[in-house]
């Protein structure tokens, strides 16, 4: 009996320090090789132009290894380019969950914000940034471009994609009940 409350006290000192160790994040170079030699050369095919080779190579980096922050960053990059701001925004958040102060992920949040028209979040992004950087840095640059010149107006649509007007019956052209 008098060892039961040292044996609760020890236990819970033992869980309180074992515990510690599940939140620490994760440094990049313990990144799975395999994940950033999926990474690589999903950066080679968006160089290249081949924008869904690149999509797939970061999409298998991240199914490897989900903690792959520059996967998520990468892919954020090639969804900007394919017009896809939602993925973008979606995808940098994810970067952003692994490292608060990533300032590139930070920076191409915004710009993908402003494409969406959320300029005050953008420019939320944009102090986080300033705050980081203690000198003027090109994220820093970059973003600021980008909110300055505002979101991209609406394309209308393109006459092929609108269909026509579908005119309705008239009582003389209605098929009539027999």
């Amino acid at each position: 009996m008098r060892f039961v409350a040292p044996a609760i006290a020890l236990s819970l000192a033992l869980a309180t320090v074992s515990s510690v160790g599940y939140g620490k994040r994760v440094a990049d170079d313990q990144i799975n090789p395999y994940s950033m030699a999926l990474t690589k050369i999903g950066i080679d095919e968006a160089a290249a132009g081949r924008l869904e080779s690149a999509t797939d190579a970061f999409e298998s980096a991240l199914a490897v290894d989900p903690r792959n922050r520059a996967a998520y960053v990468e892919l954020a990059s090639v969804a900007k380019k394919q017009g896809l701001p939602g993925k973008a925004i979606r995808m940098y958040r994810e970067a952003l969950a692994i490292e608060p102060n990533d300032v590139i992920a930070l920076s191409g949040q915004g710009e993908a914000l402003v494409m969406r028209g959320a300029v005050t979040k953008a420019k939320e992004n944009l102090a986080r940034i300033e705050k980081l950087c203690v000198a003027s840095c090109p994220e820093q640059t970059r973003l600021s471009a980008a909110i300055a010149k505002g979101p991209a107006p609406e394309q209308p649509m393109a006459a092929a994609d609108a269909k026509p007007p579908v005119p309705a019956a008239t009582e003389a052209e209605a098929p009539k009940p027999n």
